[in-house]
């Protein structure tokens, strides 16, 4: 990773709490979240206790899991990352001329709701899985997973540093 990759937007504040925009909010953490924790809560509960285990389960866990998923969407200011990209993907190297947010800010999406996902993964560990996911995960975005690759782990890059500074 080059230099001004690593300590580009350290030195701008978040401005406010996050909100709503095209790279999620505080419901893709809580949803993450719930879904996550919904799906162990609910096998764990299951085992134990059969099929009725298992619903009772998954409603706790998905409680649950939406607590911890909004832990995860307070800490990162999903509205900052949105504006940052907004403002900087022109100046990327793999932007195509003639590009537009919209053509990448799927991708920038995809890398930090993936980043909230698999924290404690380096890139390169959870590319594979990003790769699978992304024609789901893309959208209306027309980029094909080569394209959208070096967006995406711009984007988990931008967050990862931002989260290891605060």
């Amino acid at each position: 990773m080059n230099n001004s990759t690593r300590n580009r937007g350290k030195d701008q504040p978040a401005v406010g709490p996050p909100t709503e925009g095209l790279l999620g909010g505080h419901p893709v953490g809580t949803g993450l979240g719930a879904v996550a924790g919904g799906v162990a809560a609910g096998a764990l509960a299951g085992s134990m206790a059969g099929p009725v285990g298992t619903a009772v389960g998954a409603a706790i866990g998905a409680v649950t899991g939406g607590l911890a998923g909004k832990a995860i969407g307070d800490v990162i200011d999903t509205s900052a990352e949105e504006g940052y990209w907004r403002e900087h993907f022109t100046s990327r190297p793999y932007v195509a001329s003639g590009s537009s947010f919209e053509d990448y800010g799927p991708a920038y999406r995809f890398g930090v709701d993936s980043y909230s996902r698999l924290e404690g993964r380096s890139f390169e560990q959870a590319e594979p899985d990003l790769k699978n996911e992304w024609e789901r995960a893309k959208g209306a975005s027309h980029l094909a997973w080569d394209r959208a690759r070096d967006a995406t782990r711009d984007a988990w890059q931008h967050v990862s540093d931002t989260r290891s500074t605060t």
